[in-house]
């Protein structure tokens, strides 16, 4: 292992020699395996890309060209609509409910716009909303989609697994939300998403909580159950009042598992793309490291430590080690625990700092994928041991949506 890692940290090193760090790159073979093995595992049913797990358009065009995945999921309108308006694709549902009115009035103003993207509802209030920007008589038939809440509720409701999204949990919840839209003029319900963020989204093997991971998977199966129950009974309830033409479901962590849902048309994935550290404790499918950022050594402190400018690159989600960048390459680091990783400096340790010089690049990997391009205005793509060309994240764009 040593042995590998040696030679991709040289291959990485060759390649962006005439960069100065910090930098992003990603690694080309790794993208497209890994978009492929999600296909693979989707066995059949298309994959939508998460955007906000790439950010970077012309990485999100790459993955669409690739057999077996179509449309996006986009995670705010004005990104949707960027993507629609650029070209990227013509099919985009935003993941979450919006109240932009600037967005919804563009959108209203736009037939061409409106028919290629889809509102996320989980409550009339939002109806309500586009109602009082743009009213029905005054704009063309908006799409949307219900976000049917996936989280899992033993024991009569006590216990909550999972993240707390929408507030229609049951079937009849849906149909009867259902009915209300069918019902409204100026919206056509499209759409059903269930995102079973407790399986997709938690690994089942943390790294040395072997107890943890036991229960982890044993949740995730009791959830697995109950969902694939009521997910087809609402479908079957939200049928009754619309017409749907998709039903969406999963995410990279369980990509294989929602895709054998028979109520599941299609799944999402995207942060499998990247690859970032939070999958490392997964079982069932671990991605290959496609993205990655480098840091220079600027500074030994003191006998077996070395210090990069920057690196504090933190993941959203609970404040813990998890969320940390972790130095990748060469192997044998470590962050301080009484410093982590720090905005202008990070301190390393570990059996490989003593040999750092100043000037040398040391390698991290982000927790999670598309959050690293916030920090970086381009990734460079790397084929082999050359950089072939590089492109904008949406901030190298001027784009920053959320």
């Amino acid at each position: 292992m040593a042995i590998e890692s040696d030679k991709l940290r040289d291959r990485l090193d060759r390649a962006t020699a005439h960069l100065d760090p910090p930098y992003a790159v990603v690694d080309l073979a790794a993208f497209d395996g890994n978009a492929a093995a999600l296909a693979d595992r989707a066995a059949g049913k298309p994959v939508r890309i998460a955007s906000k797990s790439v950010r970077a358009r012309d990485l999100i065009g790459r993955a669409l060209a690739r057999p077996g995945w179509a449309g996006v999921m986009a995670f705010t309108l004005p990104e949707a609509s960027w993507l629609v308006r650029t070209g990227v694709t013509d099919d985009a549902l935003v993941a979450y409910p919006t109240v932009d009115r600037g967005a919804l009035a563009a959108l209203a103003a736009d037939p061409a716009l409106a028919a290629a993207v889809t509102l996320m509802i989980d409550n009339t209030d939002q109806l309500d909303l586009v109602d009082a920007v743009c009213p029905p008589g005054r704009r063309p038939e908006l799409r949307v989609c219900l976000d049917l809440d996936a989280s899992w509720r033993p024991l009569g409701g006590r216990v909550h697994v999972g993240v707390r999204r929408s507030p229609v949990h049951s079937a009849q919840a849906a149909g009867a939300l259902a009915a209300t839209v069918a019902a409204r003029a100026g919206f056509r319900l499209v759409g059903l998403m269930a995102y079973e963020a407790q399986i997709a989204g938690l690994g089942d093997a943390p790294p040395g909580r072997a107890v943890l991971g036991s229960a982890i998977r044993l949740a995730q199966r009791g959830s697995y159950r109950e969902l694939l129950a009521r997910r087809g009974a609402a479908v079957a309830a939200v049928r009754e009042h619309a017409d749907l033409e998709f039903v969406n479901g999963g995410g990279t962590g369980s990509v294989a598992a929602t895709s054998a849902d028979p109520a599941v048309t299609e799944v999402t994935a995207g942060s499998g793309l990247y690859g970032p550290t939070l999958f490392d404790a997964y079982r069932a499918w671990r991605p290959t490291p496609a993205a990655a950022f480098a840091c220079a050594v600027v500074r030994r402190p003191g006998p077996g430590l070395a210090t990069v400018l920057g690196g504090g690159w933190i993941a959203s989600g609970p404040a813990e080690d998890s969320r940390l960048p972790r130095p990748w390459l060469p192997e044998g680091l470590k962050l301080i625990g009484t410093e982590g990783a720090g905005e202008v400096q990070t301190p390393l340790a570990g059996t490989a700092a003593g040999a750092l010089r100043v000037g040398d690049r040391v390698w991290f990997r982000h927790a999670k994928a598309g959050e690293l391009c916030e920090h970086v205005n381009e990734l460079h793509l790397v084929d082999g041991d050359t950089v072939v060309t590089t492109v904008p994240t949406y901030r190298g764009e001027g784009h920053a949506f959320l």
